[in-house]
């Protein structure tokens, strides 16, 4: 009789549990995404497989299934799963941890997994001290973190540990994630109805964070039976943000967006970027598109703009979203800020345009390749000056083939530091062309 109040009790308690707790993966072949991890012979797979104590990072953005992949190895194991979050616990509380694993250990011969959320926020002490469990194989280590870890976490401890890198969901496998927590009785049981375009919304939002998806899933099904696209937006405490990545509202905001940077307004730029990000906008697009910014429309006018953006998008890879969103934010306002110039973008498509028109010629016999044998037979290099044997670093010869010995292609503008670079740039090609004296270049 008590087993089956037990029982009973348990299930009562699981009904309260989040869906996204509710939906976790039971195995390995549950795990949705992550191929590169779960396949035949991966190293994942052999360490479930083995009866050995194991260390291990998993490194990826929000959501992508570093505590399920955690839940899962504790589960296939048959071990003991203890978490401890970095955000509150401290060296009293893995000490704790590590204590309870070696006795029972000791008593019962069941090993632990410790797993350790976020832990790039514990600080040196606090991961000294999981080097003693680490090393004595007291307890199965496994540490959650979405910075890199290499730059977080502590040599001894990495250098004792695999790595495993998570790679964001993609928008199929946030599908997948709905359709089955729809259907499956750990989940809504087929208590609701999703309606396709309510699918797509919920997609969208999540931002290839699964947990996020079933949050926002399990909110709309206690609003209505019939899940739509409004009753999604309502769940999710959002504006009705109408904006088909596949349509005209994708070209719209994303050009929007462009224009309002190249017209130096933040403020626009930023709504946009929000609105994009709101709406599930995939952010390594939106990166992608700063980075471009940053050379066709800002160029040599603040050539750090390019760094910026190329930081950022790197940041996004590392972090995902929602944290991606500041370092996407600071890029924008940079872009925004910047004295603009499109002389870059104008010298290619002009040099592009002469290639295609077979304005092309000959490469000028003492810049071509000496290197090989029979070239010096050739002519090949004969004549050429070494810039750097000359005062400034300059020396007059011909560069370019004779037929394009005029054509101009990179004219800079007076905006910001290609003013500088312009003067400078004025004073070399009068040199090159033997117009002026190269001082002060």
């Amino acid at each position: 009789m008590d087993s089956l109040f037990d029982s009973a009790a348990e299930e009562a308690h699981k009904s309260h549990e989040p869906l996204a707790v509710r939906m976790r993966p039971r195995g390995l072949d549950e795990v949705i995404g992550q191929r590169h991890l779960l396949g035949s012979g991966t190293p994942l797979r052999r360490l479930v497989e083995s009866e050995a104590p194991m260390s291990l990072f998993l490194w990826g953005p929000p959501g992508t299934g570093k505590t399920t992949l955690a839940y899962v190895v504790s589960n296939a194991t048959k071990r003991r799963f203890v978490e401890v979050s970095a955000v509150s616990a401290g060296v009293k509380d893995v000490r704790a941890a590590i204590d309870q694993a070696r006795r029972e250990l000791g008593m019962t011969g069941r090993q632990t997994v410790l797993f350790v959320d976020e832990v790039h926020r514990f600080n040196k002490a606090q991961q000294d001290a999981l080097l003693p469990a680490v090393e004595n194989r007291w307890v199965t280590f496994i540490g959650a973190t979405t910075e890199n870890p290499f730059f977080s976490v502590i040599s001894p401890l990495l250098s004792r540990s695999l790595l495993l890198t998570l790679e964001p969901l993609s928008e199929d496998d946030i599908r997948s994630v709905l359709e089955r927590a729809v259907a499956d009785p750990r989940g809504l049981d087929g208590r609701a109805t999703l309606r396709a375009d309510a699918l797509d919304q919920l997609v969208r939002l999540a931002g290839g964070d699964a947990r996020r998806s079933l949050t926002y899933l399990e909110a709309a099904a206690l609003l209505a039976d019939d899940v739509t696209v409004e009753v999604v937006e309502k769940a999710a405490d959002k504006a009705a943000v109408r904006y088909d990545r596949q349509g005209d509202q994708h070209y719209d905001v994303i050009s929007a967006f462009i224009k309002s940077m190249r017209g130096s307004d933040a403020d626009a730029a930023v709504h946009y970027l929000a609105r994009m990000v709101e709406a599930g906008e995939d952010p390594r697009f939106i990166a992608r598109r700063i980075v471009i910014f940053a050379s066709e429309d800002v160029g040599m006018a603040d050539p750090t703009c390019l760094q910026v953006a190329v930081a950022a998008a790197q940041a996004v890879e590392f972090i995902g979203l929602p944290e991606g969103r500041i370092n996407l934010t600071q890029a924008v306002i940079h872009c925004a800020l910047a004295p603009k110039s499109n002389a870059v973008v104008k010298a290619i498509g002009t040099a592009s345009d002469d290639v295609r028109r077979g304005l092309i010629g000959h490469v000028p016999g003492h810049l071509r390749d000496a290197h090989y044998p029979g070239a010096a037979k050739l002519g090949h290099g004969k004549g050429y000056k070494y810039p750097h044997d000359f005062e400034h670093g300059l020396v007059r010869q011909e560069y370019a083939p004779e037929e394009l010995r005029d054509r101009r292609y990179y004219e800079p503008t007076s905006h910001g530091a290609e003013a500088r670079f312009g003067e400078r740039w004025t004073k070399i090609r009068g040199f090159l062309r033997g117009e002026s004296d190269p001082t002060g270049t």
